[in-house]
């Protein structure tokens, strides 16, 4: 069994000494050896330091490995950690920009529809505005229309002769006839001259200045049938 407290140098090989004994060892030869041992013990010393340095450099290596390891894998779960706060968050931004899209989206369509049905009441009113407006004109048209039919002839001719402008070469003849020259006669043509005036300076204001007068007549206006028409 070997001493582990023993420790044997290549010196203390050197330093030792056999006292001589009967028929012992040679002592050259044990000289010789001894020198050649204290040589390999001094090899195997040096080949030992050299290991423990190798060994310890090796084992400074592992540990500054084992301390990186360390570190990348606390890298990795902070990694790991902030990817999954930062995809957390990000969910939670496009949570929330959806909802204001939707929330703009709903007030954009309700802002629309309101402005439809005031457009719509709008063209409603525009459209009862035209009803009226027609209804008024073909009341107007008709009223004047049965005023012209209750005029006579002559009378009729007389006036639109009377608002036809006279030529200034031929002088202007004296009315003759049974109603005379002068008097009651000449003043219900220019009363009724004054009134189809007022008349188409009427319809003048209300759109209808392109219409030429005309004689009645029982066959009822195209235009007139237009406006019955709609």
């Amino acid at each position: 069994m070997a001493d582990d407290s023993f420790h044997l140098t290549p010196l203390d090989v050197r330093r030792t000494e056999f006292p001589g004994a009967l028929r012992g060892y040679d002592k050259s030869r044990v000289d010789d050896f001894r020198e050649r041992a204290a040589d390999e013990l001094e090899r195997l010393t040096r080949i030992n330091h050299d290991l423990e340095s190798k060994a310890k450099g090796f084992y400074e290596q592992l540990r500054a490995f084992r301390e990186r390891d360390k570190a990348l894998n606390e890298a990795l779960v902070s990694a790991q950690q902030l990817r999954a706060d930062t995809r957390e968050q990000a969910v939670r931004e496009a949570q929330l920009v959806l909802r204001e899209a939707r929330a703009d989206g709903d007030r954009i369509l309700e802002a629309a529809k309101g402005e439809v049905r005031r457009l719509a009441e709008e063209i409603e009113a525009l459209e009862r505005s035209r009803r009226a407006y027609l209804a008024q004109l073909r009341t107007m048209v008709a009223r004047q229309l049965a005023e012209l039919d209750a005029i006579p002839e002559p009378a009729l001719a007389s006036a639109l002769s009377a608002l036809a402008p006279a030529s200034p070469s031929s002088p202007a003849s004296p009315a003759s006839g049974p109603g005379g020259a002068s008097g009651s006669g000449v003043a219900p043509r220019r009363a009724a001259t004054n009134g189809l005036d007022e008349e188409a300076d009427s319809a003048d204001d209300e759109g209808l200045a392109d219409s030429p007068p005309a004689r009645p007549s029982t066959q009822t206006p195209t235009w007139l049938e237009s406006l019955q028409g709609e």
